[in-house]
């Protein structure tokens, strides 16, 4: 499998490519952030190591335009660990999240943790269509609509409502989603799935007469159809 890691420390990416290469991968590096957002949208890569500051473009701002075009399983890499900073790379589409210094075999863990989901996730020829009351998802095309009204997601929000209709009638609790949808060990003190639950019902909830996304107390979050 084929990854592009996007470092600017120059004695790091070369320690990550030639890690990676000894574990069975095949490794593209990239420098800065605007070489890094080329390559990554013109090429097709199983995952993205990311780091988050960067010359030229940061990782955020990387990681956001990517998201417009591709849904590249990306792991960020950073000395940032405050809860807001995780938070605003998940929030902004990152999939997985890792502090510097870290273990080699950690980040390998992370990666296959990372290439498992996004081969679940991958849309099934046959079950290319969710959908509960006058809410549809087309997983081929990423596309929502809302009784005829098209709804646009985040690349995030877009894995979470997914997540809500493959599982509809079931309560979710925070743990579950966050594991489902950002592959993440669950931090009581982040807050990344209530503002991203906040935001769905923004718009696929609140401007419509029937609530379809409801909180269970105690408990988490349930997608139905309520009578």
């Amino acid at each position: 499998m084929k990854l592009l890691v996007v470092e600017d420390e120059q004695k790091l990416a070369q320690y990550l490519q030639k890690g990676l290469g000894t574990a069975g991968f095949v490794v593209d590096l990239a420098h800065d952030g605007v070489t890094g957002l080329h390559m990554s949208l013109e090429f097709d890569y199983a995952a993205i190591i990311l780091d988050s500051m960067l010359p030229g473009m940061d990782g955020l701002s990387l990681l956001a335009a990517l998201r417009t075009k591709k849904q590249t399983p990306v792991l960020m890499l950073t000395a940032l660990g405050k809860v807001e900073d995780r938070v605003n790379g998940l929030q902004t589409g990152a999939d997985d999240y890792l502090v510097k210094p870290f273990a080699f075999s950690e980040l390998i863990a992370r990666i296959h943790g990372l290439l498992r989901r996004s081969a679940t996730q991958q849309p099934e020829a046959t079950s290319n269509r969710l959908a509960l009351h006058d809410l549809e998802m087309d997983l081929a095309r990423r596309k929502v609509l809302r009784n005829g009204q098209r709804i646009d997601l985040s690349a995030k929000e877009f894995l979470l409502l997914s997540l809500f209709l493959r599982k509809q009638g079931e309560v979710l609790s925070r743990t579950e989603i966050a594991e489902q949808v950002w592959d993440m060990n669950f931090d009581s003190n982040t807050n990344v799935v209530e503002v991203s639950i906040k935001r769905l019902r923004a718009k696929m909830d609140t401007p419509f007469e029937i609530p379809l996304l409801h909180t269970v107390r105690g408990m988490g979050y349930v997608l139905e159809l309520r009578e």
